[in-house]
């Protein structure tokens, strides 16, 4: 079959450490959209690994009540923690607490483009001082026993692409597995992703390498596996509304089968169970404005009319709310608000 063809070096089951993974399609860890509600939702319809939103190791440890929450477990698979900073101590004591708490992996940030992010020091902008980075990295590793990875990018710009030699510095320290947004931080997410680049990571190390950006579609996850050579594929955006994809992705792609999408009354069942988890830990009223990114995105992949999309994202009612995403699903005509 095509995917079984097109995996670089690793053609059997991928493993990150003693993690054995079930697919080779990933959740992407973004800010403000992995919460656990999302994250249950992609396990619930077949993803391998999901990451969370990127913790700041420094108000983790002091106790930060969003830190926490984007710490929060997901049931249905492997805990996977993103954990972003610029001080090596911090980020192996908040590495260590996470491992205490029950995180069966850590991530290190090193491709997050955001000014704030970047302007502090962390994120992309570690990939203009590696040695600064490998620090970091060094100190991760030798804080926790569970299996460290990094996700970069290829770059901070265009004449400064040095994802290989970040990459082999990871790998040289005991990093298990990197992956890779085809773009330079200085990108952020314009232009088309570079799959291409990725390949050249690829050749460089042994452990697996994912590549991430741009991918929309099975013929994408097709096309970045083809051109990078990457052990796996990550799917960011393409999952907001529809978290059954990464599932879906990862077993057409092993088949070799179309995307098959699950029922509607299972995407609703996960839509609403998404919803409720975000009132029930945040609380009505901020839960249900940090919903409205998500319920948006649903109605809008149901092809749902827009006075109902329209209702949907300005109720301040939660009853509402699950009467709206829930007729959002219903395939007849009748939905409009």
């Amino acid at each position: 079959m095509f995917f079984a063809q097109n995996l670089g070096k690793h053609p059997s089951a991928l493993r990150i450490g003693p993690l054995a993974l079930s697919g080779r399609v990933v959740l992407a860890p973004m800010a403000g959209v992995t919460d656990a509600g999302l994250r249950r939702a992609a396990h619930r319809r077949g993803a391998a690994l999901t990451f969370s939103e990127m913790v700041a190791s420094t108000g983790f440890l002091q106790g930060d009540g969003e830190c926490r929450a984007r710490a929060s477990p997901a049931e249905g698979g492997p805990r996977a923690t993103q954990l972003v900073g610029c001080e090596p101590a911090a980020m192996a004591e908040a590495a260590q607490r996470l491992e205490a708490d029950g995180a069966e992996l850590i991530d290190i940030n090193m491709g997050c483009p955001a000014r704030r992010v970047a302007g502090a020091l962390a994120g992309s902008a570690l990939m203009r001082d590696l040695d600064a980075a490998v620090r970091i990295l060094e100190a991760v590793v030798g804080a926790v026993a569970v299996p460290v990875t990094l996700k970069t990018r290829l770059g901070w710009d265009d004449a400064n692409r040095n994802a290989v030699a970040l990459a082999a510095k990871a790998q040289a320290v005991g990093v298990r597995m990197v992956t890779v947004h085809a773009r330079t931080r200085c990108q952020f997410y314009q232009g088309a992703a570079d799959w291409r680049a990725v390949a050249e990571v690829v050749a460089a190390v042994d452990i697996p390498v994912v590549v991430n950006g741009d991918c929309r579609s099975l013929e994408d996850a097709r096309a970045m596996l083809a051109a990078s050579g990457a052990s796996a594929v990550m799917i960011g955006r393409a999952a907001i509304g529809a978290p059954w994809v990464v599932g879906a992705f990862a077993r057409a792609l092993e088949r070799g089968t179309p995307v098959v999408a699950p029922a509607p009354e299972d995407r609703r069942d996960d839509a609403l169970g998404h919803l409720e988890y975000l009132l029930t830990s945040m609380g009505a009223r901020a839960g249900l404005r940090h919903a409205r990114k998500h319920l948006s995105a649903y109605a809008t992949n149901e092809a749902a009319p827009e006075p109902l999309r329209r209702a949907l994202v300005t109720t301040e009612a939660p009853a509402e709310a699950f009467d709206l995403l829930g007729r959002a699903f219903e395939p007849s005509l009748e939905r409009a608000a």
